[in-house]
């Protein structure tokens, strides 16, 4: 019996680190994987929950490879299709206001 309530007393404490690591959105994942020493769990989420209020789910895919691929951000800034304008536009704003939010992080 004491063995099933310290099982059900952990699983309600990882129970929102799962529900989180499930919930993780392509920048997240993309910014947890960068293997960038400032890249912590709360900073790329916090990045993430701006995302997921400036950009759409295209644009984060999108934007997520620019963590594995920078020159493709350069690419898209480069281009002369008027979407990669718009995104781009859009993902100038999305970094500013990621900078503002996550500064403490």
């Amino acid at each position: 019996m004491k063995q099933l309530v310290v099982a059900a007393v952990i699983a309600t404490l990882l129970a929102p680190l799962v529900a989180n690591a499930v919930q993780a959105g392509p920048i997240s994942r993309a910014c947890l994987s960068s293997g960038r020493k400032a890249a912590t769990f709360n900073l790329c989420n916090c990045i993430q929950s701006v995302a997921d209020a400036a950009l759409t789910r295209a644009d984060q895919r999108l934007a997520a490879r620019f963590f594995r691929d920078p020159h493709q951000a350069q690419e898209v800034r480069q281009s002369d299709r008027a979407s990669h304008e718009a995104f781009w536009k859009r993902y100038k704003l999305f970094g500013a206001q990621a900078e503002a939010a996550c500064r403490g992080y």
